[in-house]
């Protein structure tokens, strides 16, 4: 209980060195423009290769369990549309990410740590923390809603692409499913969810990373610590924000 209270109380203080104020402005945003590329983008050949998968195995999962004649034909495409628009694309998407990018902050900036890269920026009285910590949080939140929005695409393609390639379900009936009783709240909901998400990533995977003492080892156990952590930060979150947004 004492180690968790003095974590989460040295976590809010390295939050608050983080979000400080840039001594170069310039500098900043450069290093946030090289943060989307390396931790958004390179991230949207895996958003599209999984939410393909996964958006057809729910389509046909969707028409294989429902098969009762008082169930409208085109629930399969309702069901596969709000199934992605209200979790998978969101929550789901960023307990992956979570793997992918917090680990890899989590070692880069432990490998800095260990290796005496982040002292020398705190002798030369650079904030370290606002240096290499604020451009990854900043880059990473900007670049989610676009990653959400690879997501909703590619899945319910997945999904097209069953009702092209196979004979479980109708093309017309599929796509009149993705139109019928569209509600837009729900795309809003799943863009302000990921924000929250790529947030918890980004600064817990940067706070495991930036106090990491020893060596490889550590830093191995660092990334894994970030990973876990983040995961479930994100199932908590996920219940708090569903409650306060879909109320």
């Amino acid at each position: 209980m004492t180690k968790s209270l003095t974590s989460f109380g040295r976590y809010w203080i390295f939050v608050s060195r983080v979000f400080a104020v840039p001594d170069k402005w310039r500098v900043a945003l450069r290093r946030t423009v090289l943060e989307i590329s390396k931790l958004g983008v390179d991230s949207i050949p895996l958003v599209m290769i999984i939410s393909i998968f996964i958006g057809a195995v729910i389509a046909i999962q969707m028409q294989l369990n429902i098969s009762s004649p008082l169930i409208p034909a085109y629930s399969v495409g309702l069901a596969t549309r709000d199934i992605v628009l209200l979790e998978f694309s969101n929550s789901i998407l960023c307990l992956i990410l979570a793997g992918k990018v917090g680990s890899n902050i989590a070692s880069e900036i432990g490998t800095m740590k260990v290796t005496e890269q982040i002292d020398a920026l705190d002798i030369m009285g650079v904030n370290s923390a606002n240096f290499l910590v604020l451009p990854k949080v900043v880059g990473f939140v900007l670049f989610m809603p676009v990653l959400v929005a690879f997501c909703i695409a590619t899945s319910l393609f997945g999904g097209f692409a069953v009702a092209v390639f196979t004979d479980i379900i109708t093309v017309s009936r599929y796509v009149y499913g993705i139109q019928a009783l569209f509600q837009e709240w729900y795309v809003w909901y799943g863009f302000i969810k990921s924000l929250f998400f790529a947030y918890v990533i980004a600064s817990v995977s940067s706070y495991f990373g930036y106090y990491v003492k020893g060596g490889a080892l550590e830093v191995g156990k660092a990334s894994t610590n970030a990973v876990v952590t983040s995961s479930i930060l994100i199932l908590l979150l996920d219940v708090v924000l569903t409650k306060l947004l879909l109320q």
